[in-house]
């Protein structure tokens, strides 16, 4: 019989055999009696408690056994269900191409982030022949022109950090974190990334990364499948408006060309605001939406190692340290929460429109800067906003306050604010950050002229109280940038049951942009959702893809 076994201990050096006699002492059998052992997922255990560090592992094998023993605690072991097959290539496949179109206008995906990027390899592999357009550039394209954005500040305001191939997760760290029940969609898009390059770890460790690096490569890989599948993509191909009859989406306006269309899955991401204001604008549904808003934090990635791993800190085979921090909320005080950790990253500016600035962290593949940093979130919610004519853009616009207060405060060239933690506290600011920090455009600022009273006072509260879990921590290495305003989109683009718009038939709003995702992973899932459900009931089966 086929189980799968869990808690699995293995030394940070392991092999194959390892893991045989291992798994086979967790069950108190003979080796002999397992094979064909598959490693399914690992967690790093470098709690200083421990007598050295481990990976615990899940593997999958074959027992010959009828029955198992009976001292095996319960949750250690389950009986393996098989996954339904996938359409996920290896690195070495080839593609068949695109059925010929059908009679009706193909379907169209705007934005070529994660979920727009999977809902068009989903509808290419089906055959169904998609056209994918993005506002920006493509990845190869695009990172010069962030480079530039870093170094000059100069702004594109179609191809930056936000817009563009790969979307405003390319220049992130890349984690895979996947909270999803969904198994088979989510091997299903790790399987994808590994045969488009990625490292053979994202189908094994419980949070995987990918690198902002390694994702630039990743990205055009993925594109080309989904040409190679009989799928188009634009660039530079913005989308003006959409053209809508009795409820019913009949075309789509890009760059001022009318294309007809009675099927789009909408991926924009949570910053193309010119988007909101035309779904507004033509009267497709949109609803106000909770969402957080706060500062990034950075301390040394060493600070970060000791606390976290303790005397383990410094093996070269744990890499750096992530955190997780989280308060409830109090009496006068709202919950705080980090977010997007990255470890041995830096902070970066980001903008999508001229004279707004907020902030974001990134990490290459290997997170070996000098510094973590992380999101530090505050909840604000629709009776937070400013009044508008249209109260769905309220949240929008309060983004957009917080951004322009920030530019303005911190003068030309997109330079972000900042301010050591200390400080803040003490409600003072020096005229000058400490030197090695990973965002050298920076300025001192106070933040208290830049964020609401409610928010600056939950952080004051809070962020003390949040760093003293990470033991050795010291108040006088954090640095604080501001404002972290985009942690996710601040509506919905309203949708039924079956992911479709509740006003407008054909349109299919998906991942962070339209308020249903909070990441990579999910974003990517909600794409692949929609294009099945465009597909339908009467849709060719998936294509076959044939290895060489």
């Amino acid at each position: 019989m086929r189980i799968q076994v869990q808690q699995v201990n293995v030394p940070l050096k392991y092999n194959d055999n390892i893991i045989l006699q291992q798994t086979a002492r967790k069950l108190g059998c003979a080796p002999n009696l397992l094979s064909h052992l598959k490693l399914i997922r690992r967690s790093l255990d470098a709690r200083p408690r421990n007598p050295e560090p481990v990976y615990a592992l899940t593997v999958e094998a074959d027992l010959a056994l009828k029955s198992l023993p009976k001292t095996i605690p319960p949750g250690i072991i389950s009986p393996v269900e098989p996954l339904p097959a996938t359409p996920i290539p290896s690195r070495d496949s080839t593609y068949p191409q695109g059925n010929a179109p059908s009679p009706a206008p193909r379907p169209i995906v705007v934005g070529a982030g994660p979920a727009g990027l999977l809902a068009a390899h989903q509808l290419a592999l089906a055959g169904a022949n998609p056209l994918l357009i993005e506002r920006g550039e493509e990845a190869a394209a695009r990172a010069p022109k962030v480079a530039g954005f870093w170094n000059s500040g100069i702004l594109d305001p179609e191809s930056n950090v936000l817009f563009g191939e790969g979307g405003a997760g390319l220049f992130s760290d890349g984690k895979l974190t996947a909270r999803s029940k969904e198994r088979g969609r989510v091997r299903m898009f790790m399987e994808l990334l590994h045969a488009c390059g990625a490292d053979d770890t994202v189908l094994i460790d419980a949070e995987p990364h990918v690198g902002s690096d390694i994702l630039l490569q990743i990205v055009p890989r993925l594109r080309e499948q989904i040409i190679a599948a009989g799928g188009e993509v634009r660039f530079n191909a913005r989308l003006d408006s959409l053209v809508i009859e009795a409820g019913q989406l009949r075309a789509v306006v890009v760059n001022g060309q009318e294309i007809a269309c009675q099927q789009c899955v909408l991926a924009v991401g949570h910053s193309a605001r010119d988007v909101y204001a035309m779904l507004a604008a033509q009267g497709v549904a949109l609803q106000p939406k909770p969402f957080a808003v706060g500062v990034r934090l950075e301390i040394p990635q060493t600070a970060i190692d000791r606390a976290q791993y303790g005397r383990f800190a410094g093996n070269p085979l744990l890499g750096a340290a992530s955190f997780r921090l989280t308060r409830r909320e109090e009496d006068g005080i709202r919950a705080c929460y980090s977010f997007c950790m990255c470890p041995g990253g830096k902070v970066i500016s980001c903008a999508s429109e001229p004279g707004f600035l907020t902030t974001n962290g990134m990490s290459y593949s290997k997170r070996a800067l000098t510094h973590g940093n992380a999101a530090f979130l505050v909840p604000v919610s629709p009776t937070d906003y400013p009044e508008q004519a249209i109260p769905a853009l309220a949240g929008m616009e309060f983004q957009r306050q917080l951004e322009r207060d920030a530019f303005a405060a911190a003068g030309i060239a997109y330079h972000v604010p900042a301010i050591r933690l200390v400080d803040f506290l003490a409600r003072k600011v020096q005229a000058s950050l400490p030197d090695g920090r990973s965002c050298p455009n920076s300025v001192p600022v106070e933040f208290r002229d830049l964020l609401p009273e409610f928010i600056t006072r939950t952080l004051e509260k809070t962020l003390p109280a949040m760093l003293k879990e990470l033991n050795g921590v010291k108040l006088e290495e954090a640095l604080l940038y501001a404002p972290e305003t985009r942690s996710s989109s601040p509506l919905w683009i309203a949708r039924n049951s079956e992911g479709e718009s509740i006003n407008t038939r054909g349109l299919f709003p998906v991942g962070e942009g339209a308020g249903y995702a909070g990441g990579i992973v999910s974003s990517a899932l909600d794409g692949m959702r929609a294009a099945e459900r465009l597909l339908g009931g009467g849709a060719r089966p998936l294509a076959k893809l044939t290895e060489t």
